[in-house]
């Protein structure tokens, strides 16, 4: 069998290629697989799991939830609730997998979509609603969950993953970092000054690129011409592509790249190969830009129902755990809806409140302004009011 070489020097790590060649190469490049589409449970000679019952239950359940608060989230949004919405629709396996991946003490830097992730780590998904409502500027303390808040500068956050795994580094502690981006951020500079930083300072991190063939409008092929996972031996560390919609194999490859950070070997490149089957965001057309025979070939590969198929081939689930989490998915969908709904509008000066922390004289000068600009507003109405009485 061939292999391919995606380490650096004296990494000593390689992977099989996969039968048939890469959909975005032409080539071959290694694919790990513990899930094939049909649900059927293969072996992996480098990466392995073994799940206990409960655990396989536990994980199609988190699937499940995850695709239906993003589902409402999208309806939410088209209903004039939500200013903007970044889908994760097709992309559930490679966060939940990871997600699921991280010890109590790693920490996450995402992205603004890693809404499966974020489940995870035990954010609620109000406070990611209530950014993209516009009532808050994150709702969560990064520190309670260790999953920091999102990032939207593209590519940005993972220079910030590096510099606190390089402090988790000299601190002596024994946790990982985790930096998810997409495959567009990871033609930013930012990105790749992350790769060089984390390489030279053998930094505990581990880079998780979920290459869902879109940069938006722009197919991977109009990105690079290598493999993305391949890019990582031009920085000295190791690379794996692993199947994106097999939760499985994303679970396994991320809990061993964890584990290799913690150990001091350092960064490592995780290529997630998925589809992003919605729109980049809710104010995107991707009908515009890709065909829908692409659309209906992926559908085949959907994360959820190969773990459906797996449950049920191998006896794991009856009807009452389908009809349950059935329940449980109508129950959080409702609590989004109402909450999302009744959220109070925020106080408009807070936003003055903390840049800096003490008081500032020239903050305190627009603070002034922009109380008495909002009042102006109240006086107009009062005396429109009185003059319709006339």
């Amino acid at each position: 069998m061939a292999v391919d070489h995606v380490g650096g020097p004296g990494t000593g790590a390689v992977l099989p290629d996969p039968a048939g060649p890469g959909p975005d190469t032409g080539r071959t490049p290694g694919l790990v697989q513990l899930l094939t589409p049909e649900g059927e449970r293969v072996e992996h000679p480098d990466w392995s799991i073994d799940l206990t019952d409960d655990e396989y239950r536990g994980l199609y359940r988190d699937l499940v939830l995850v695709r239906r608060f993003d589902a409402e989230a999208t309806a939410l949004q088209r209903q004039g609730e939500l200013g903007l919405w970044a889908s994760l629709l097709g992309q559930e396996a490679a966060q939940v997998g990871s997600g699921r991946a991280l010890g109590e003490r790693d920490y996450a830097f995402p992205t603004y979509r890693e809404h499966g992730v974020a489940w995870c780590r035990g954010v609620d998904p109000l406070n990611l609603l209530g950014m993209f409502r516009g009532v808050n500027h994150g709702g969560w303390d990064p520190n309670s969950n260790n999953f920091h808040l999102y990032t939207i500068v593209i590519g940005s956050q993972a220079l910030h993953a590096v510099g606190y795994a390089m402090g988790m580094q000299r601190s002596g502690g024994d946790a990982s970092v985790i930096a998810y981006f997409g495959d567009g951020a990871s033609s930013q500079g930012d990105v790749n000054e992350a790769f060089t930083f984390a390489a030279v300072f053998n930094a505990p991190v581990v880079f998780f690129c979920q290459n869902n063939q879109w940069a938006i409008s722009e197919p991977t092929e109009r990105q690079m011409r290598v493999p993305l996972y391949q890019r990582a031996a031009g920085f000295g560390f190791p690379g794996v592509r692993v199947d994106g919609n097999d939760v499985l194999a994303c679970l396994a490859v991320t809990r061993g790249a964890l584990e290799r950070a913690r150990r001091g070997e350092g960064p490592m490149l995780i290529e997630a190969f998925t589809y992003r089957m919605g729109a980049h965001t809710t104010s995107d057309d991707p009908t515009r830009y890709r065909l829908a025979a692409e659309l209906e070939a992926w559908k085949l590969k959907d994360p959820i129902e190969r773990l459906k198929a797996f449950l049920h081939k191998n006896g794991l689930a009856d009807a009452d755990f389908f009809a349950e989490l059935e329940r449980e998915s109508d129950e959080l969908a409702k609590r989004v809806r109402q909450g999302v709904r009744t959220m109070p509008d925020p106080d408009p000066t807070l936003m003055f409140e903390h840049a800096y922390a003490e008081a500032h004289p020239l903050v305190d000068e627009e603070r002034a302004e922009f109380t008495a600009y909002h009042a102006s507003f109240a006086e107009q109405g009062d005396g429109g009011s009185q003059e319709g009485g006339h």
